[in-house]
């Protein structure tokens, strides 16, 4: 068996995962109505789709329930169902806007499982690429992005709103 070892994670891993002063950024942003600024691309009855402030690739998501809850199970039905419609909808968007080879779609359900912000779901969806996993995060500490935010936040929002 191959191990590859990557140091790096250990400053994530280890950090205080307390909440910032500011409360939950999945409650606090949609909350300012500032959508542009907190790159919300669209907003749904019980749930909403914004970029990953440190996206993994070009299109990388989140979909959020507005409900401040830590599980799936906890999710009402309604949020449940109106989460998963989004979630097929928003593929559709990132493979009409990126035409990506794949997806990786998944959640983080508490901190020890990887989840950043452990006390409010969140589903990622990143858009991916034959060849996009390369060395340079372990290598040099960088992630290689092909755009800036303010790009990939215009192209979601106008593919939202004419979806």
């Amino acid at each position: 068996m191959d191990h590859l070892w990557s140091p790096w994670r250990y400053q994530y891993v280890t950090k205080n995962t307390a909440a910032p002063k500011g409360g939950c950024i999945f409650c606090d942003k949609p909350a300012a109505n500032l959508d542009e600024e907190n790159l919300i691309v669209h907003r749904g009855v019980y749930n909403f789709v914004c970029l990953n402030l440190y996206p993994y690739s070009a299109g990388h998501v989140m979909i959020a329930p507005f409900a401040h809850v830590d599980s799936l199970a906890a999710l009402p039905a309604q949020a449940a169902a109106e989460l998963m419609a989004l979630a097929q909808r928003t593929e559709t968007i990132l493979r009409s806007v990126y035409s990506p080879g794949g997806l990786n779609i998944g959640m983080n359900l508490g901190e020890c499982a990887g989840a950043g912000v452990a006390g409010h779901i969140h589903l990622h969806m990143l858009p991916r690429w034959p060849g996009d996993a390369n060395f340079m995060t372990v290598v040099a500490e960088t992630r290689v992005h092909i755009e800036e935010l303010s790009v990939t936040w215009r192209k979601l929002r106008d593919a939202f709103t004419s979806s």
